[in-house]
């Protein structure tokens, strides 16, 4: 069993943590099933979030009762101390605990420090010293933010997306958390369903012995791929470095991550599903792609305002409205038979 240690936090895990992010989208009873599968197979760190509507209360369902065997780590969305204060009582309640592992700002614009006016990082300190959480991290998708908490020294974990697409700015990233003895915690390291390939996804990340990868779980066949990958870890072979090899030339450049910082849309565009459905559909196709309410998802671009709130938004810098043009034609394209 490969373990990893969070920097200075001290916590050492095994290197596959359980995203309880899509845990929200199916029923109370099979998440907590496939949450105490995880941890009767080894899975001790947990990540969830205020935002992930009721993944928190399925977390606490879960663990209630044996709260001191696990790791959890979740996060508020808050730009006030008021909120922070709210979303971590909240939290609390709905993870039935007394205290949070790692509390995380959750992609804020600015670098969250002491005296910067808004009381967040002063709120996090006492919350610290009431005992209410146990290490202080931030999660991102903004270089700059990133490399600012980093330099801060103010934060004890870093959560950015991290995976075999990854630029030479995010492997600098990794190493920079590594010499300041920062944990990183990489999210989207299947790029949002993009990698197909899991154990090329896995075997590339296992390179890094300061990464801890979370794995987004919503069926128990995804699970049960991840947890066979620790007894039995997937080196990374010809065959799976030719799969990144490809999969780098194919998908690097300007594609939607699917993070959804860009909504809402003035016209009610998915724009985190719509501005990448034309590789999702070639490369995992789906017979929900094709339904009339896919089709009308994907319609809504025609109302596509070009007002480029969703362009502004975008951490990574994308054209979204060209993209959501692009990815509309190619979809008529493939409803229309000329290619699927």
């Amino acid at each position: 069993m490969t373990k990893v240690t969070l920097g200075s936090t001290g916590i050492t895990v095994e290197k596959n943590s359980f995203g309880a992010l899509p845990i929200q989208r199916i029923s109370k009873e099979a998440a907590v099933h496939l949450l105490r599968k995880a941890y009767e197979h080894g899975v001790t760190y947990y990540d969830t979030a205020r935002w992930y509507t009721d993944s928190e209360e399925k977390l606490g369902e879960a663990f209630d009762g044996m709260r001191e065997k696990v790791y959890i780590a979740t996060k508020t969305g808050s730009t006030t101390a008021e909120g922070f204060w709210k979303d971590l009582e909240t939290s609390l309640h709905n993870l039935r605990t007394d205290y949070i592992d790692v509390y995380q700002f959750h992609n804020p614009a600015f670098c969250p420090k002491p005296g910067d006016g808004s009381g967040l990082y002063e709120a996090m300190l006492e919350a610290r010293a009431q005992g209410k959480i146990r290490h202080i991290g931030i999660t991102n998708h903004r270089l700059n933010v990133a490399h600012e908490a980093i330099d801060s020294g103010l934060y004890e974990t870093l959560q950015f997306p991290f995976c075999y697409l990854a630029t030479e700015k995010e492997l600098e990233l990794v190493e920079k958390c590594k010499k300041a003895n920062m944990g990183f915690v990489a999210m989207k390291a299947l790029s949002g369903g993009l990698i197909a390939n899991s154990a090329a996804a896995y075997a590339f990340l296992a390179q890094y012995d300061n990464v801890l990868p979370i794995w987004g779980v919503q069926r128990e066949s995804e699970l049960d791929e991840f947890l066979s990958y620790i007894g039995n870890p997937p080196a990374l072979t010809e065959e799976l470095q030719a799969v990144i090899a490809k999969d780098r030339q194919e998908l690097l450049g300007d594609f939607c991550r699917g993070c959804g910082y860009c909504m809402p849309c003035p016209v009610g565009i998915e724009i985190n599903n719509c501005a990448r459905m034309s590789l999702l559909i070639r490369r995992s196709p789906s017979a929900a792609q094709l339904t009339p309410e896919a089709q009308a998802k994907m319609k809504l671009i025609e109302k596509c305002l070009h007002c480029n709130q969703c362009k502004a938004k975008c951490p990574y810098g994308l054209d979204t409205p060209t993209l959501l043009q692009k990815n509309y034609q190619d979809y008529c394209e493939i409803l229309a038979g000329k290619e699927y």
